[in-house]
């Protein structure tokens, strides 16, 4: 078994890589710049995660909220991988004590917002031996992405401090003109463009007519997962006759 499917095994607990993650993995432990897009649920996680298990150092990892920082970093703790975030909600002691840490290699994954990776980019970067840079929700970076920051669009000058590392940016909404965009304000030089099917074979939508028939299929939803655990979203429309 080679190193890829053994970290992603030992650490993931899956035999097999999706569609795309094998060749995004190879892309990234190349140092290669690449821009992922891939939908939600679809394993971006793996992309970055797996190769940085497999570089030496700490691999950066810029994420938009707090929450989505803590749950990625539980999940990588309850896989066994030394995992960290830097944001404000931690004491300064508990930041001194991650900071420490990721000076003297002992954490493979940080995750800090773009506005932290900003104001460390010429204290504390310096000091840690990075490994390679996951941009996630990167849609974040573009003027035409549904959720604009501007503090991304200065990320670029992680690729200026941090010349010989490859950047990989990850999201799973971006048309072509978001996709361009996203390249020019990071300066992805010939960066290697993925882009994963969105069909989704798991998900399945379906319109019906009359509210007695809504009322059943909702009883029925409820009751399966209650009985079956099974996991799913039930919307219903109800469509409004006009007034005569």
């Amino acid at each position: 078994m080679d190193p890829t499917h053994k970290i992603l095994k030992h650490y993931f607990g899956y035999d097999q890589f999706r569609p795309l993650q094998l060749e995004i993995i190879q892309a990234v432990l190349e140092q290669r710049n690449v821009l992922v897009l891939m939908p939600t649920g679809g394993g971006k996680s793996i992309c970055f995660q797996v190769p940085a298990l497999l570089l030496t150092g700490t691999a950066l990892v810029i994420s938009p909220l707090i929450a989505l920082m803590k749950d990625q970093v539980e999940s990588l703790h309850a896989n066994g991988v030394a995992a960290a975030f830097l944001n404000s909600s931690l004491s300064p002691a508990e930041e001194e004590r991650i900071t420490q840490d990721c000076i003297n290699g002992e954490i493979k994954l940080l995750y800090i917002s773009p506005e932290k990776a900003l104001s460390i980019c010429d204290t504390l970067l310096p000091l840690i031996n990075i490994s390679m840079i996951a941009i996630d929700e990167a849609h974040c970076v573009s003027q035409w992405g549904h959720d604009f920051r501007p503090e991304y669009t200065k990320l670029k000058i992680l690729k200026e401090k941090f010349p010989g590392i490859g950047i990989v940016a990850l999201t799973a909404t971006a048309d072509k003109t978001t996709r361009k965009d996203i390249i020019t304000q990071l300066e992805l030089e010939n960066p290697e463009v993925f882009i994963s099917s969105f069909d989704r074979p798991n998900l399945r939508l379906d319109v019906m007519s009359g509210l007695n028939k809504k009322r059943s299929m909702l009883k029925y939803f409820v009751s399966s997962i209650k009985e079956k655990g099974s996991q799913g979203l039930f919307i219903v429309c109800h469509e409004k006759k006009p007034k005569k």
